[in-house]
C-alpha cells in the first residue's frame, strides 16, 4: 500500500532520517512510536508530501509519489492542533475538500451527512461553529474532514496528545472503532507506548532518525530486539551482576526482564532462578499491585494481579523466581 524505500532526509547539514524503511499494507493500522525529536513526524511528513527526501522513494499502491504535490496524493491528513477553522461551522469544516475540488453541492450535502453519522455528530453539531465545540468533538470533525474526501489513506500525528486523559482513552478505543469499521489504511505518529500498543496492527519504534523495530505489538513488547525498544516500551527490570552471574548469563550483554514475568512465591521449575528477598514497597493499583523487592544485591519492580487474598507486606520475605527463556538479552 504505502512503502518508503531508504529514505533520507536532511535539513541543512543535520540529517534527520537515516535510510528508512517501511511498508504499510493494505488497510493496516501502523505506528511510527518514539520520543520526541525520534523522527516519526519527519517520517509522516514525507509520506504527506510536506517534506521531500535528499534521497529515497516513497511509493502508493505501486505508484511513485516521491514528488507527487501534497493535493495529489490522496491522503487524509490529520493534525495535532486539528487544524480546523475556527469561525466556520463544523458543516463547513468537513465539506471544505470537497468544496476545493468543486463537488456538486448535492452531493457535497450527502457526504457530509454520511460521514457526520459515522463519527457521532449530531445535525445541531453540524450547524455550530467549531469553537463551540469540546476537544474530543473537534477531534471528530479533523477525522470526518480527513475522511469525506475518502483518501486511500490517512495519516494521524498525535491527535489525541491535547485532550484530557479520560477523554484520550475513549476517544483511542473510538478511533480503533471507525478505523475498522472504515477498513482505511491508517499510519498514526504517538510518543505514548500504551496507546501505540492498544491500536496498532503494526509498530516502528523510531530512535534518533533510525527505525529499531517493526513488529506486532506482542513482538515489540514481548520480543524486543534492541535494548532502546526493551526499555522505552513499557516498564522493565534490569539484572545486575550477581543474578546475571547465579544464572550463568553472558556478563558481556545486558539482561531485562518484565515486571509481571517475576514469579513471587511460586513453585521452582528445573530452570528457574529463585532467591530470597524482601518486600521495600507496594504500588496499589487495583487491578494489579507492583511490588518493589530487594533480591540478591538488587531492587526488582514485580506487578502481581490482585487476588484480594495474596497481597505482601513492607517487611515481608518473598521468594524471587526468574525463568531464563523469559530475559531479553543485548
Amino acid at each position: 500500500m504505502i512503502q518508503l524505500k531508504d529514505i533520507i532526509v536532511k535539513f541543512g547539514d543535520f540529517e534527520a532520517l537515516h535510510n528508512i524503511n517501511v511498508h504499510v499494507k493494505e488497510g493496516e493500522f501502523f505506528t511510527f512510536l518514539g520520543p520526541s525529536g525520534c523522527g516519526k513526524t519527519t517520517t509522516l511528513r514525507t509520506i504527506t508530501g510536506f517534506i521531500e527526501p535528499v534521497s529515497g522513494t516513497v511509493s502508493m499502491q505501486g505508484r511513485d509519489i516521491t514528488h507527487v504535490p501534497i493535493e495529489k496524493r490522496n491522503i487524509g491528513i490529520v493534525f495535532q492542533s486539528y487544524a480546523l477553522f475556527p469561525t466556520m461551522t463544523v458543516h463547513d469544516n468537513i465539506a471544505f475538500g470537497l468544496k476545493i475540488k468543486k463537488l456538486p453541492k448535492d452531493e457535497i450535502e450527502r457526504k457530509v451527512k454520511t460521514i457526520a453519522q459515522k463519527v457521532d455528530l449530531s445535525d445541531e453539531q453540524l450547524a455550530k461553529a467549531v469553537s463551540q465545540l469540546s476537544g474530543g468533538q473537534q477531534q471528530r470533525v479533523a477525522i470526518a474532514r480527513a475522511l469525506v474526501t475518502e483518501p486511500a489513506i490517512i495519516c494521524m500525528d498525535e491527535p489525541l496528545s491535547n485532550l484530557d486523559a479520560k477523554l484520550r482513552v475513549q476517544l483511542r478505543n473510538e478511533l480503533k472503532k471507525m478505523q475498522r469499521e472504515f477498513g482505511i489504511t491508517t499510519i498514526y505518529v504517538t510518543h505514548d507506548q500504551e496507546e501505540a500498543l492498544t491500536l496498532s496492527d503494526r509498530i516502528a519504534v523510531f530512535n534518533k532518525g533510525y527505525i529499531e523495530q517493526i513488529g506486532t505489538p506482542n513482538e515489540i513488547y514481548n520480543f524486543s530486539q534492541t535494548e532502546f525498544v526493551a526499555n522505552f516500551i513499557g516498564d522493565i527490570n534490569r539484572l545486575e551482576y550477581q543474578i546475571v552471574g547465579e544464572m550463568k548469563l553472558d556478563g558481556t550483554k545486558h539482561h531485562f526482564i518484565r515486571l509481571e514475568r517475576v514469579r513471587v512465591n511460586r513453585p521452582k521449575h528445573d530452570d528457574d532462578w529463585q532467591g530470597q528477598g524482601t518486600i521495600e514497597s507496594r504500588e496499589y493499583y487495583g487491578l494489579y499491585i507492583k511490588y518493589y523487592i530487594r533480591v540478591a544485591g538488587q531492587t526488582i519492580k514485580v506487578i502481581e494481579k490482585n487476588d484480594g487474598i495474596n497481597i505482601y507486606d513492607a517487611g515481608q520475605q518473598v521468594t524471587v523466581g526468574i525463568h531464563p527463556r523469559d530475559v531479553m538479552s543485548y
